[in-house]
């Protein structure tokens, strides 16, 4: 702002901002009245109006309250008023803290009214009447540091120490006995507030040559600094001084915060030595200035708006540089005196803030003759920066109001731009003018880089015209003046830092906004003056004007001069914007140097100008690991950032990896979500630290952080590489070095300069580059529009990115023929080009033959040697301005530049826009202006459509296979030029990548990602696949199903080029043709790109055209193909933009027996009575027509009205009898009203599921066939677009009544709704329906036809030592069960894998699809031998690699999965393990085995009947047919049903039935209802338990869940229930019955074996009792809760009690129950599949919230804590070795090596760490230190007890937070792994615990507290996760009694479960 706070008396009136601070407390209730009577007494003696004194007031006690800010009143009567009537607040405690830190938030803010950025003194008057509560020292200081002066007055109940903490100095505080003696001391304040406001206050540096040339001058030298120092008003918030001397280097005699008298500085000053030295540095002493004195750590105020100068006595011209010093002090702001002899006075006048400010003496002897002249500077010293303007360089502009109603001004107007003008000193590179007038419309008569002499710019304004016209409109002009005349291409040096002013003179009101426009030119660093007439609307003026005080004309040269007098000084207007890391080492090998590191950190802050929206700074230290100080987000203040800085601790650690530094500093700093402003072109720096050589790799995140546009600075020691050093550098030249860091400050100016040099250079965020040439029509007929076409270039080139490598330009103007005025590499600046654009001459000339300039500029041009990049892809664009017709053909040469891939844009008169619309790429890309000076008007239309060209979707499918390992990391790295190459952004380019070899996967689609950064960082990390055999057909159809598809992100539909950019490696083993085609045919254009393995037929045919099939000899090459490859898309995908998409759907049907599951959705509403039997006949003549079979066509009928009832499900019948019977047999169902989404929704969730017959996985089509006859009353949006999601096929029938839009809506496609109007026509739409079903199953080719007879076998052969006779038998057994299977690619695949000590896979389950292959791979099996035998690792290994999908299983899709193991001996492994993983898998296992082996095998076999035994494998011929046969039946009992609530342990299900009086009628339902449930369970011991228990008053239990091991007697017992009887009806008593007695192991619950707990209510009424308590209790305890009711029930109560308010269902009577059956079962089987995916460490709440679970019910895969799938834990012990627990130590330690015996140690399972602490803390191990139990019990065993004291519990968990529980220490947490932390503790804290201990809790680290008498159990309480976590022992010796305890916590723990880290473990097979 160009204010001076400081003005001399007289200059200007004070102003100053006012804020009163009252103690409102209880305590000063009698002295309020009079702090009331003070503060009006005080406002009276000041001058109170908006632009002089402002008052607030603030009172507070225990919160503060503003009774008015300082902008609420403008006059002193307001005022006044407000304070006679101030009520006192009352309330406590005092905090005056929070008080302070309010009005520095809340008061002295711009929006309160506060003119602290104008300069203007901030004064807070506090008075407290008391001691306050809280932390008044921060608080204050933040005030202090935004310049507020604060005055304290307290009385004798206050501390008077704390007031002087809080005033700006000792003495501002004040003192009264009581607030009744204020009056006494109101005029010591007054004269102090007086005094600060009038002084001018100054920070005064004298820097003296002390040089060996100065000896015989340096006393005089001295006196003159006394002499001067004597003048000044010195104190700390006066004038403060500093005296450096310098010659060779420099000494700080003092600093500016050193004295706060004048008596120190003297006596200081008289005792200096001369010091002596050469040479003379005077470059370096300015610099070290600068750095280390002008600064606020030194004493400088000047972000307080301080002026700040310096006085320079020097002797002699310098040895080194002061041009660049100099210029960095003055654009700090500092004013510079120098004095200088004949020696150096020169130099002297050089370095001043102007020649005027330095004088000569011809020896300093002659000092005393110039004092005084020196000393009135000070005085003179504002008058002359207000007036002086000769130093700035500044950009004026002139906005003159040219409308209807300044026509009699306009002479007075023009007037005075002369007279301002003439005080400028108009030059090129000194001021720069414009003049632009507008009324309705802005018109520039002149733009700033039009003239370079003030004569040029005089005469042309003395010859301006008046505009006229109306209305005026203020606004649009000022957006004019921003885009048009405030541009580089104008001449505007803005990006230079040069001011930019502008000046208004307007004369009415606006008829439009001009807030927007305003607000865009202050943005941009603009200064608005405005300067009105009375007809003006001051508002608005005040509104536009950059400063409201600025606008009235009086002061207009006195305010324009003064805001100039910087130029670049002014940086806080036009401030470079930087974001600037520091990288610093903080290894083991810096310790010593960290302290200089630290300090040269804060001296190059100390330079930067800190904000928001200027400077940026983030600090990361690093060793091993980096850890980030600070982010760029975290601080917006320079105070906040040296603070921390000068807080740093040194990291400590080794080895150095600068490596992983760079990494993670362009991963997680230089990110928008750490405050990075990379994307709005902000310049990114890295200053690097490093004092020595990397251990690990630099050169890829260097070139990684560059890649980004990331400045790299490196600073290095002698112990440093310098040679890494460079190549991490941005350029070896930024590579510097110090033999210490010690030595920073001397190279501080060469980095700084290096800096400044960077920000200068503006990054343009635009990406894209284009060639763009201009074809001007200079025939005669646009003689007089051609000045207007020639702005038009300018004005188009202005908006470009003009570079060598960014945006070329070529100018051609043509006639009868054609003349290139330049071409694309002519010029490389935008300056060059807009001054040859300036000075284009008019050549004439006809007839205008614009197909010859076309076909030239084709041939001429857009070539390669003229610069055209086209063979790189850049794009190629080409604008023609023409202003008639030709007289040759534009129509051949046109096509032709189309086809070369030119983008041709037209602008065309009215003689010419017809045939430019035909040369234009598109008729959109032409424009028409009657005139070529209307050519303004369309310009931002134009330019915006220049910008939106060419949008892509482009899909790379790369080649993962075997084959291409060592060429994958060249094919990433082809992906990533590509992309780099496109503009990524929502609407502009999208990219996916999908890799494949067997399968494909897609690593992420079109819409996965929106920025390049992303898709460049994911592209980088891409792992190669791996896999064989290599199926590029099955590829292809994977990207056209799921990723050229609208909902991953293809825009296909809307027109948009979508790109298939294949990357291949070897010959397809699958058919590639089918899938090519179907690619082609939905308009795909498919690039192949092949290597010497490829097949090149293969790629030309998948190619879009064979000419687009590219080769390399190996992938390294494909760099030499890139561009070929970019011209060829651009070319391609200008010929596709300038088509209309044409979709092309497939729809052919396939020869395969369709196979559909079909439902129907019947309206049985009361609106469709009487049509219900046409539509029951409709239904049976659909299924009439369809082939119902299991394996063919499955029908399901629901039926609805309010709720829906599945009348069948797809799986309820196999033939079309059973199906035909039932339908005509259908009762119309009535109800109202109609809820069509609810109905859709079930059948979405009930009917459209695997357990319910879809056989949608399977890949078979879903069809659904509504038939609707009204409006439906609830949204059917949702649940229409979810069973469109699911892939479900919508017909919508509907009749006159129903709603056409809704059922449009709900179906798949608007043609899919068919319409009768009553349904008793449904005949003549039938087969219209049944056409459009045919035409549907179409291309659905199943993936995988999942019948009863398909299977995947495994066998597994013992080939060891001891087999060797046996082996020919063995082959032949296999050969004989292959012979019985029916082999192919969809029916039975096998597999063969020999084994002994390891395994051999012969061939997998993919290998091979005929009986012929394998049956031939058999018979030549060789026999391995090798022992011992490991059969455990041979059954992993099966598991691991044989059962998975990429080896061919198909267990995903539903196929039985079985092993036929042949084992001829013990196995010297464990093989308990890996046969229970395979069981888990759902693996079917068979064994035979031999003498030796029997026991073994059959403990393997899923079941003992399962195996069976030979004496030796030469008798297999006589057990084969019974072996087969078993194998037979239990495929058929493993396949029909599918228990849908399941695990390997199955579930724990508890039936709790209301038997009250109320349910006598519905219990009979409520039984069959048990009955049904229990049916679909597998009840056995070690499956899934029941138990049933009935209530009404008290609960019974009718049988446990260790009653009963069969199905059979469970449903007998059900059947024979009797109802109970009985009232109230007491649930919360019956739900703590089953809590207390039920679910517990005796009662035979498996609670505790992680087996699922389910509790299924049926209740029938309201409960008496409470039921909140125990419906949580058994929530805590796991159990998931479902709770059925009916209308009688409250279903608030039943959605309390459930798990989940979703899993409580509602049935109108006990009768409807088998509606909800299928519901439930798939909640269950949901919950379970939820419970038992997640990692099984994953510990819960059960806390009625969603996606949390009990760890002990993790059901299913996890069976307890089995090895193979063990719980993940960081466990951290956190020991007290203080003194008062050495003699329990070994105790402890023990009890360390016992809890550590139960965990299953290993980096992928529990993890370990050791902290021992008493004053301090000390880590023994992290958790990544140590992977085994053994290494860890070792450690432990050698625990030395600490000792020390006092104990710091505090600190030690502070420090496990911030150290231990840390990614870098081996923590999982963001894995969602639990953090358990032990605590062991044997007293009292010394210091706080609370925040530490909430800090690891919100961690969510879960503590558990152990204390012995000694500790404070309260504490332990408060620290622990809960106080039940909280465990006690007499002594440290007793801690074995409670160990079981807290195991079993840790084993039930609850955690929340993090959506991320849910692992899916699999489902068993029969899930």
């Amino acid at each position: 702002q160009c204010q001076h706070p400081h003005l001399p008396r007289g200059a200007q009136a004070p102003r100053r901002d006012v804020v009163f601070l009252l103690d409102g407390s209880d305590g000063t209730r009698s002295g309020f009245p009079a702090m009331r009577d003070f503060v009006q007494r005080v406002v009276e003696t000041l001058g109170v109006d908006e632009n002089k004194d402002r008052v607030a007031v603030v009172q507070y006690s225990r919160d503060p309250a503003a009774q008015f800010y300082l902008n609420t009143y403008t006059t002193k009567g307001e005022i006044l008023n407000t304070v006679r009537g101030l009520r006192h607040k009352g309330g406590r405690p005092l905090n005056t803290g929070a008080a302070l830190q309010y009005v520095r938030d809340n008061v002295f803010t711009a929006s309160s009214g506060s003119r602290r950025f104008e300069g203007v003194p901030q004064l807070l008057i506090l008075l407290s009447g008391g001691r306050s509560f809280d932390n008044v020292d921060t608080p204050a200081s933040a005030l202090k540091e935004l310049g507020v002066l604060i005055f304290g007055i307290g009385t004798r109940s206050s501390d008077s120490k704390e007031l002087q903490r809080i005033s700006h100095d000792p003495s501002y505080a004040l003192s009264v006995s009581d607030f009744t003696d204020l009056p006494n001391i109101q005029q010591q304040l007054l004269s102090s507030v007086e005094a600060v406001v009038i002084d001018v206050t100054k920070d005064v540096v004298f820097l003296v040559d002390g040089s060996d040339g100065t000896r015989n001058g340096f006393p005089a030298m001295r006196d003159f600094v006394q002499r001067v120092v004597g003048k000044l008003n010195v104190g700390g918030d006066k004038d403060r001084v500093s005296v450096v001397q310098y010659g060779r280097d420099q000494e700080v005699h003092f600093y500016l915060n050193t004295y706060t008298t004048k008596e120190d500085i003297l006596g200081t000053v008289r005792s200096l030595r001369h010091r002596g030295g050469r040479p003379l540095n005077t470059g370096a002493a300015l610099q070290y200035v600068r750095d280390n004195v002008f600064t606020a750590s030194s004493g400088s105020r000047s972000q307080e708006g301080v002026p700040q100068m310096l006085i320079l006595l020097s002797g002699g011209r310098s040895s080194d540089n002061v041009d660049i010093p100099a210029s960095a002090l003055k654009e700090s702001g500092v004013l510079i005196f120098g004095i200088g002899t004949r020696n150096s006075s020169r130099e002297v006048q050089r370095i001043a803030t102007d020649p005027s400010f330095s004088q000569s003496v011809s020896e300093f002897t002659d000092l005393p003759s110039i004092q005084e002249h020196n000393v009135n500077i000070f005085s003179v010293l504002f008058l002359k920066l207000l007036v002086d303007q000769s130093i700035a360089r500044k950009d004026v502009v002139f906005l003159l109001d040219g409308s209807d109603g300044t026509r009699n001004g306009f002479p007075a107007m023009r007037d005075f731009v002369q007279r301002v003008v003439e005080k400028l000193t108009v030059e090129e590179n000194r001021d720069r003018v414009s003049v632009v007038q507008y009324s309705r419309e802005p018109e520039a008569h002149f733009y700033l880089n039009t003239y370079t002499t003030k004569e040029d710019v005089v005469d042309t304004v003395r010859g301006l015209r008046h505009k006229g016209g109306r209305p005026l409109n203020t606004g649009a002009a000022l957006q004019y003046v921003r885009d048009n005349v405030f541009i580089a291409s104008s001449g505007s040096r803005r990006l230079e830092g040069v001011p930019q002013i502008l000046i208004l003179l307007n004369g009415g009101r606006s008829f439009d906004n001009v807030d927007t426009p305003a607000s865009a030119l202050k943005e941009l660093g603009v200064l608005v003056f405005g300067i009105g007439t009375r007809s003006s609307d001051s508002r608005e003026l005040q509104k536009i004007s950059y400063d409201p005080t600025l606008s009235p004309m009086h002061i207009l040269p006195l305010s324009l001069n003064g805001c100039l007098r910087l130029g670049k000084g002014m940086t806080f207007i036009q401030a470079p914007r930087r974001d600037v890391v520091f990288l610093l080492d903080g290894s083991d090998g810096t310790r010593s140097g960290f302290p200089a590191m630290r300090d040269f950190v804060q001296r190059v802050v100390e330079t930067l100008g800190v904000d928001e929206n200027k400077d940026r700074v983030a600090v990361v230290q690093y060793s091993r690991d980096p850890a980030a100080q600070f982010y760029l987000n975290t601080y917006t203040t320079k105070g906040e950032i040296l603070n921390t800085v000068r807080g740093l601790r040194h990291k400590g650690g080794r080895p150095l990896n600068t490596g992983a530094a760079l990494q993670y500093v362009r991963d997680n700093v230089f990110t928008a979500s750490s405050g990075s402003r990379r994307f709005e072109g902000v310049p990114q720096l890295l200053i690097l630290l490093s004092g020595g050589r990397s251990f690990d790799n630099v050169d890829t995140p260097a070139s990684a952080l560059k890649e980004l546009g990331v400045l790299i600075f490196g600073i290095g020691t002698r112990s440093s590489d310098s040679k890494e050093l460079q190549r991490i550098s941005h350029d070896p030249s930024y590579a510097l070095s110090v033999s210490d860091f010690t030595d920073l400050p001397n190279i501080q100016q060469q980095l700084l300069s290096s800096v400044e040099a960077v920000s200068g250079s503006v990054i343009d965020h635009d990406t894209s580059r284009k060639d763009v040439v201009f074809l001007v029509d200079g025939s005669d007929g646009t003689r007089n529009g051609f000045p207007a076409m020639r702005d038009f270039v300018q004005r188009v080139v202005g908006k470009l990115n003009v570079g060598g490598d960014k945006d070329r330009v070529s100018v051609v103007q043509y006639g009868r023929d054609q003349e290139v005025h330049f071409y694309l590499n002519t010029y490389t600046t935008k300056e060059d080009i807009l001054g040859t654009v300036r000075s284009l001459r008019h050549r004439g000339g006809r007839p205008l033959n614009t197909g010859a300039a076309l076909q030239y500029v084709r041939d001429n041009v857009f070539t390669a040697s003229s610069g055209s990049r086209s063979q790189e892809g850049v794009p190629q664009m080409l604008i023609l301005l023409s202003g008639g017709r030709s007289s040759d053909n534009v129509d051949i040469p046109a096509s032709a530049l189309k086809e070369s891939g030119v983008l041709i844009f037209g602008i065309g008169t009215r003689n010419s826009s017809r045939e430019v619309q035909r040369i234009a790429t598109d008729p959109s890309f032409s424009q028409s202006v009657s005139e070529f000076t209307d050519l303004p008007s369309i310009q931002e239309q134009f330019f915006s459509s220049l910008i939106t060209v060419q949008v892509e979707d482009v899909v790379f499918l790369l080649d993962g296979s075997d084959g291409t390992r060592n060429g994958f990391p060249a094919m990433r790295d082809f992906v990533q030029r590509v992309v780099e190459k496109l503009t990524v952004e929502e609407n502009r380019d999208r990219v996916s990548v999908v890799q494949y070899s067997r399968e494909s996967e897609a690593h992420f689609y079109l819409n996965t990602y929106t920025t390049k950064e992303d898709v460049v960082d994911t592209v980088r990390g891409l792992r190669h696949k791996g896999g064989r055999p290599l199926n590029t057909g099955a590829a292809l159809q994977y990207v056209r199903d799921n990723v050229f598809i609208a909902s991953s992100g293809s825009r296909r539909l809307e027109g948009v080029p979508q790109i298939l950019i294949l990357l291949n490696g070897g010959r397809s083993f699958d058919n590639v043709d089918t899938p090519a085609s179907a690619l082609k045919e939905l308009g795909v254009l498919v690039f192949g790109i092949g290597t010497r393995s490829s097949d090149s037929r293969e790629l030309q045919k998948i190619s879009y055209d064979p000419s687009y099939a590219l080769s390399v000899s190996e992938f390294t090459d494909l760099p030499n193909v890139q561009q070929q490859l970019l011209s060829a898309m651009s070319t391609v995908i200008v010929q596709v933009t300038t088509m209309t998409p044409t979709v092309i759907p497939t729809i052919l049907v396939e020869s395969q027996a369709p196979r559909r599951d079909v439902v129907f959705l019947l309206d049985g509403s009361d609106g469709t009575r009487s049509g219900f039997p046409a539509m029951r006949d409709f239904v049976q003549r659909v299924v009439e027509t369809l082939s119902v079979d299991e394996n063919k066509d499955r029908v399901a009928v629901v039926q609805y009205s309010r709720d829906p009832a599945a009348q069948f499900y797809l799986n309820t019948y196999t033939t079309k009898g059973e199906i035909l019977n039932t339908v005509r047999g259908l009762r119309h169902k009535g109800g109202r009203p109609l809820n069509t989404g609810a109905a859709l929704q079930y059948v979405r969730d009930n009917v459209f599921t695997a357990s319910s017959g879809s056989r949608r996985f399977e890949g078979v089509p879903q069809l659904l066939i509504l038939l609707s006859g009204g409006r439906s009353f609830d949204n059917v949006d949702t649940p229409a677009s979810a069973l469109k999601e699911l892939g479900v096929l919508i017909f919508g029938i509907g009749t006159r009544s129903s709603d056409s839009k809704e059922l449009q809506r709900i179906s798949h496609d608007p043609s899919y709704a068919l319409s009768v109007s009553d349904f008793t026509d449904l005949p003549n739409i039938q087969q219209q329906l049944l056409s459009s079903v045919e035409a549907v199953v179409i291309d659905v080719t199943p993936e995988s036809t999942t019948d009863l007879g398909i299977r995947d076998v495994v066998f597994l052969v013992d080939g060891s030592d001891g087999t060797r006779n046996g082996f020919p038998a063995m082959r032949d057994f296999v050969q004989r069960v292959v012979g019985k299977l029916n082999v192919g690619g969809d029916k039975d695949r096998v597999s063969v894998v020999q084994y002994g000590r390891d395994q051999e896979v012969h061939f997998y389950l993919n290998t091979y699809t005929t009986k012929e292959d394998i049956l031939g791979t058999v018979r030549s099996l060789r026999h391995r031998g090798g022992r011992p035998l490991n059969t455990g690792a041979a059954l992993q290994y099966v598991r691991d690699n044989v059962f998975t999908a990429s080896s061919g299983s198909r267990s995903q899709e539903g196929v039985p999965q079985m092993l036929i193991l042949l084992s001829g001996g013990r196995s010297s492994d464990n093989v308990d393990i890996p046969a229970s993983a395979l069981k888990e898998s759902g693996v079917l296992i068979f064994g035979i085995g031999t003498r030796n082996s029997s026991r073994e095998v059959q403990r393997i076999a899923t079941d003992p009947s399962f195996s069976q035994s030979v004496s030796e494998f030469t008798d297999l011929p006589s057990i084969q047919e019974q072996f087969f046969s078993s194998l037979i039946t239990v495929q058929v009992e493993a396949t029909p049903i599918t228990p849908t609530v399941i695990g390997k342990n199955g579930c724990d299900v508890v039936f709790l039935l209301d038997g009250s009086d109320g349910t006598r009628n519905g219990f009979p339902a409520m039984r069959d209802f048990v009955q049904r449930v229990v049916e679909k369970l597998t009840v056995e011991e070690n499956r899934d338990r029941v138990s049933v228990v009935q209530y009404s008053r008290e609960p019974e239990a009718h049988f446990y869940l260790n009653t009963y091991t069969t199905k059979e007697d469970v449903v007998d017992t059900v059947r024979g229930l009797r109802h109970k009887g009985g009232r109230p009806l007491n649930t919360g008593a019956a739900l703590q019955y089953v809590r207390d007695n039920v679910f517990i192991a005796s009662s035979g619950s498996r609670r505790l074996e992680g087996v699922p707990q389910i509790l299924i209510l049926l209740n029938g009424g309201r409960s008496f009792d409470n039921v909140d308590t125990p419906a949580s209790a058994l929530k805590e305890l796991g159990v998931l809760v479902f709770g059925i009711g009916t209308r009688s029930s409250d279903s608030r109560e039943l959605q309390k009690i459930s798990y989940d308010p979703s899993y409580a269902l509602s049935v109108s009577e006990f009768t409807d129950l088998p509606n909800v059956q299928q519901q439930l079962l798939s909640a269950m089987s949901t919950v379970i599949v939820q419970v038992t995916t997640m990692t099984p460490t994953v510990i819960p709440t059960i806390l009625g919230k969603k996606n949390m679970v009990l760890i002990s019910s993790i059901c299913s895969l996890t069976s307890g804590w089995i090895e193979s799938q063990a719980p993940r834990r960081d466990v951290v012990f956190l020991l007290d070795g203080s003194d008062g627990t050495r003699s329990g130590f070994p105790a402890m330690r023990d009890f360390v090596q016992r809890v550590v015996e139960t965990l299953g140690v290993d980096e992928n399972k529990d993890r370990v760490a050791v902290v021992q602490y008493s004053r301090d803390p000390a880590a023994q191990f992290y958790l990544n230190t140590y992977t085994t139990k053994g290494e860890i019990l070792n450690t432990v065993r050698g625990l030395r007890h600490k000792g020390g004291r006092p104990l710091n519990t505090g600190a030690a968990l502070q420090y496990v937070r911030d150290n231990v529980f840390t990614a870098s220490s081996g923590s999982r947490r963001f894995e969602g792994v639990p953090q358990l932390l032990i605590l062991l503790s044997g007293g009292r804290s010394f210091d706080n615990v609370d925040t530490p201990a909430s800090a690891l809790k919100e961690l969510g680290v879960l503590i558990f507290g152990i204390g012995t008498r000694s500790s404070d159990s309260k504490e332990l309480q408060r620290i622990s996760h809960d106080p039940s976590y909280a465990l006690s022992v007499s002594d440290f010796t007793d801690l074995p009694n409670i160990q079981q305890q807290l195991l079993s916590s840790v084993e039930a723990v609850v955690i929340d479960v993090t959506p991320e880290s849910t692992t899916d473990l699999g489902m068993c097979h029969h899930c």
